[in-house]
């Protein structure tokens, strides 16, 4: 029997679309399904719903149990093969209210911050010593299961998992699937959709879409500069950001535009305020999302069970398709974020990558992607830095890390001085308080 511990299953609604999807899967709906999570309310809302899906579309042949607090984890992780990861160290109140009102304070503005940024960074360090003791307790419990990162920020997260304990990582994104799907049927290509073969290399959240042909094999890219360039220049949309990366890089990259308005300097400045307006940047877009979503949980939760009638249908979520191939040795292609093992030729060697892999029997294998056009190597290589530096500052425990990382970081650099960056560091760890008392 496979065992799946899922970390965080207070995040419901996940929790529901990857262990529904191992419901879905023959070769794992007898798997034994530990829940584990700090918060018992929303660990046994987790539990209703995903034995309700168990019921429902899986006979109950799994086994679901559930595991609270650190006292527990443990037992949760024992044995298991495979170990999802989906915490949130610091909750939205208090931890992501910090992350945004202190910047504010400096003059710094955010979309998402959980990825870069500042925003990003704090959350990458406060979430790190957590992992740490998840990955000491999987050396002596479950020593060969495979971690299946989904927390952000993933490059940070999944690339000190990968280069500082023993435990088997790889960092999985939803944003590879949809890429180059969503950017034809923006464009109105709809009709080039199927069949469509693509190549995707780069970081996390900044993978670049660096090939997409239709079923004949010819390169749609041409076509696709043209309308992107001509719709941005004509409408008000929701992808501005990333369509301005095609008029001036090239390429169309993974993530949204709301969140790769803060991966730089160019979008988001104090001196050119009509920038917001002008690319359509939803500036405290992340915390608006958790105010409605806290909002209308109870509602939402009603109307996932629907009186015990919930279904679930496989999503197109990674998890469940890596456990299959491994369980049956079928290979299965991913975008995975593994470590640079010579996959990108002109990015470093510590870096977390964004890659094809394929998967088997043997795990997770990345596949040799080779050199990245210039620019978007260059492109990379200003989060790399900042997020090299974040991985170097958990490590260490010392503050003038976390000042370097966060000079390190192309908006923030942009728009502060070294002296303002340093006093906004001291007060973002003096306010998130315990969650930071490791570093000194």
């Amino acid at each position: 029997m496979v065992k799946i511990t899922f970390m965080g299953a207070g995040s419901t609604i996940f929790a529901r679309n990857v262990l529904g999807d191992c419901m879905c899967t023959p070769t794992l709906r007898d798997a034994e399904i530990a829940l584990y999570d700090i918060d018992p309310k929303r660990l046994e809302e987790s539990e209703i719903i995903l034995k309700a899906i168990n019921k429902n579309v899986n006979e109950s042949k799994a086994v679901i149990k559930t595991y609270l607090g650190a006292a527990n984890r443990k037992e949760a992780l024992r044995g298991a093969d495979f170990v999802v990861n989906a915490i949130q160290v610091g909750f939205y109140d208090p931890c992501t209210i910090i992350d945004f009102e202190v910047p504010k304070k400096y003059g710094l503005r955010q979309t998402i911050a959980d990825t870069l940024g500042i925003g990003g960074i704090m959350r990458g360090l406060r979430t790190i010593p957590v992992l740490e003791d998840f990955a000491r307790d999987m050396e002596e419990v479950c020593p060969k299961a495979l971690f299946l990162n989904y927390t952000n920020p993933m490059a940070i997260l999944s690339g000190y998992m990968q280069r500082y304990t023993k435990i088997k990582t790889v960092g999985l994104c939803h944003s590879v699937q949809g890429c180059s799907y969503h950017l034809l049927k923006d464009l109105g290509m709809d009709d080039k959709i199927e069949g469509r073969s693509d190549l995707i290399a780069g970081i996390n959240h900044m993978g670049w879409l660096l090939e997409v042909k239709d079923n004949a094999g010819n390169d749609l890219y041409p076509e696709i500069r043209r309308r992107a360039e001509e719709k941005n220049a004509t409408q008000k949309h929701h992808d501005m950001v990333r369509y301005e990366y095609i008029k001036h890089f090239g390429y169309y990259c993974t993530e949204s535009s709301e969140h790769n308005a803060e991966y730089n300097p160019f979008f988001i400045k104090s001196k050119y305020p009509e920038m917001i307006e002008q690319f359509n940047i939803p500036l405290d877009e992340y915390p608006r999302r958790c105010i409605n979503q806290i909002a209308g949980w109870e509602n939402e939760k009603n109307n996932i069970l629907q009186n015990g009638q919930i279904t679930h249908t496989r999503s197109h979520e990674y998890a469940s398709y890596i456990m299959e191939a491994m369980v049956t040795n079928q290979p299965y292609k991913i975008g995975g974020n593994v470590l640079n093992t010579g996959l990108i030729d002109n990015l470093p060697a510590d870096a977390c990558v964004e890659v094809p892999c394929m998967v088997d029997a043997q795990g997770v294998n990345p596949c040799h992607v080779g050199r990245l056009p210039v620019q978007l190597a260059a492109m990379n290589m200003t989060n790399i830095n900042a997020q090299l530096m974040t991985i170097e500052a958990a490590r260490t425990k010392k503050k003038k890390d976390i000042y370097q990382a966060a000079m390190l970081d192309p908006h923030t650099a942009a728009e502060l001085s070294m002296k303002d960056i340093v006093k906004m560091c001291d007060d973002l760890i003096d306010a998130h308080g315990e969650y930071m008392s490791m570093y000194h």
